[in-house]
């Protein structure tokens, strides 16, 4: 494939070069050549002409449930934090059927690819009736994106003191045995891989010490990543503090869940020593402004993070929680909110810009943030050699009008979110000219609005 003519291409490379009249060269879904379009080759099997457009890396979403597709906008879950939300919803996942779940997996990958997304990470730990992370990762693969799918998993009900009811969760011998045999089978480690796994207890207050502990020993023996949400609310620090007598970042401390190889969702309310913590052990952050803002659970302090080293990477969170799947939006979202937090500061915001999260800071952390915090280092820039996943958007649209010639990388992010007009994973077209090609999209939407009435209502 050879893409050429870009107004200009944002490469994200170690020079973050943004090259004018940019394109790409592409062999078997690898990048080989990039550079202006004269030092390009003439021909190519496939030629993309992107004269008007913008061209960027793949997006990378690093924490989602894309099941809860079938739960948006539920009116009682609509108001109310973290754990109301919860206890709203945990009834109505518990009623999902495997059908079901695939055709919410098939909506929310749609969103994504709209979005310019090329790599979603997937959170799942709801297994009712027959579902199984198989169909996900089926899923996925048919649909045509890069996917980290988690077996998650929630083993701590009601009864024994935890907050989902027990019809939700699993029995721990089980979750374990079933881990071992989705990682065995699917888990693919090489340079340009489509499929890894990841193993995902879903939170300290849904599943036991135990299966932690045991998690994080099977996922070192396999050589996978772990994924928790963690400190998300207050809620969740009053628990571990009344159950442990400690913080949840020293909570996963003990439980030995730090290290490069794990990234935790949210990690809003931590102090500046856990901030250290998390630099000198690794661990990483999945940012999810949108669904943070929604529940009300706070502000994550990214600006820290970044300074202190820790790799920062972007999540839309469930559709449940953001009720959106835009990824693009969501790193709009990302620099708003940084901005917003800037009027916490003593004396009001600062006037060294450095402290302001810019237009391209908020690309390079959906971008190269999220390929660091997922352990990848084949995907998150335009480079030779890394992973063929990049989108485009055409320029002379209302949305940008009067901002894109004058600067066409910040108007991606400062203007209102707009949809892809071309996205390409490991070199294959999933949108084309603003359009899904690996799905009959409208007959999707048109079973999952039914099955998301019946799993709604009961």
């Amino acid at each position: 494939m050879l893409v050429k003519n870009a107004t200009v291409m944002v490469t994200m490379d170690g020079s973050r070069r943004e090259i004018a009249d940019g394109g790409l060269y592409i062999e078997e879904g690898v990048i080989k050549q990039v550079g202006p379009t004269s030092s390009l080759p003439k021909t190519a099997d496939e030629v993309l002409d992107l004269k008007d457009h913008i061209l960027l890396p793949g997006l990378v979403n690093t924490h989602h449930h894309l099941y809860q597709h079938l739960t948006r906008v539920v009116p009682a879950a609509q108001d109310g934090n973290v754990w109301n939300w919860l206890k709203v919803l945990y009834p109505m996942w518990a009623r999902m059927q495997p059908d079901d779940v695939k055709l919410a997996i098939q909506v929310g990958l749609a969103e994504l690819a709209l979005s310019g997304c090329t790599t979603a990470f997937d959170h799942q730990y709801v297994f009712p009736n027959g579902c199984k992370i198989d169909d996900a990762i089926h899923t996925a693969a048919e649909f045509g994106m890069r996917f980290h799918a988690s077996r998650g998993s929630m083993s701590l009900g009601a009864s024994k003191g935890g907050l989902p009811p027990d019809s939700c969760v699993e029995e721990e011998s089980a979750i374990l045995k079933d881990s071992q045999r989705v990682i065995e089978t699917y888990h693919d480690d090489k340079h340009g891989a489509m499929t890894r796994i990841v193993l995902a207890p879903c939170s300290p207050f849904s599943v036991t010490d135990d299966l932690m502990v045991e998690s994080a020993k099977m996922a070192r023996k396999y050589k996978v990543n772990l994924h928790t949400h963690l400190a998300e609310s207050p809620n969740e620090e009053r628990f571990t503090l009344d159950k442990y007598g400690v913080r949840p970042a020293g909570l996963m401390e003990k439980f030995g869940w730090v290290g490069k190889d794990v990234w935790f969702a949210h990690s809003v309310h931590i102090n500046d020593a856990e901030i250290s913590m998390f630099a000198k052990t690794g661990c990483g952050v999945a940012h999810c402004p949108c669904s943070n803002m929604r529940l009300a659970s706070g502000i994550a302090p990214v600006w820290k993070y970044r300074q202190a080293g820790v790799n920062v990477g972007l999540g839309v969170d469930g559709s449940s929680s953001n009720d959106g799947s835009h990824l693009l939006a969501e790193a709009r979202q990302a620099m708003l909110l940084a901005r917003l937090n800037l009027a916490n500061t003593p004396g009001g915001p600062p006037t060294d810009k450095k402290q302001w999260l810019s237009a391209r800071e908020a690309l390079e952390i959906a971008t190269l943030g999220g390929a660091a915090v997922l352990g990848r280092n084949d995907i998150g820039s335009l480079e030779p050699g890394k992973c063929a996943d990049f989108f485009a958007v055409n320029l002379n649209r209302v949305d940008f009008a009067g901002g894109s010639m004058i600067d066409p990388v910040a108007s991606i992010v400062f203007c209102a979110p707009v949809t892809a007009d071309y996205t390409v994973i490991n070199g294959r077209y999933i949108v084309k000219q603003g359009h899904v090609t690996t799905l009959d999209l409208p007959n999707v939407i048109a079973q999952c609005n039914r099955a998301a009435r019946r799993v709604v209502s009961g």
